[in-house]
């Protein structure tokens, strides 16, 4: 066992998660929509997130190219949070 390096998967903070949509996503997302609600992106009719895993990815390419600098785990809590808030994936 000696070397054997296995993931450590902890619980996403949802907290945080919101805490950081509506410290940095919500804004930017708000000007996106047009109508100064944020929220109207995860909402939309024509959502190009169609599962948890698209979700992620779109987390992860937002951290990336408005170079958010979150952590990896605050881009797991943020996924977390707009799931249970929005959309409701499995």
């Amino acid at each position: 066992m000696f070397g054997l390096n296995l993931p450590v998967y902890a619980t996403p903070d949802l907290a945080n998660g919101k805490k950081i949509d509506q410290q940095q996503c919500y804004s930017c997302h708000a000007k996106k929509s047009g109508f100064g609600n944020g929220d109207m992106i995860y909402t939309r009719g024509d959502s190009k997130v169609k599962n948890l895993q698209n979700l992620k990815s779109m987390v992860a390419i937002c951290n990336t190219e408005l170079r958010l600098d979150l952590f990896p785990e605050d881009e797991v809590d943020v996924a977390a949070f707009l799931n249970q808030q929005f959309y409701k994936f499995k």
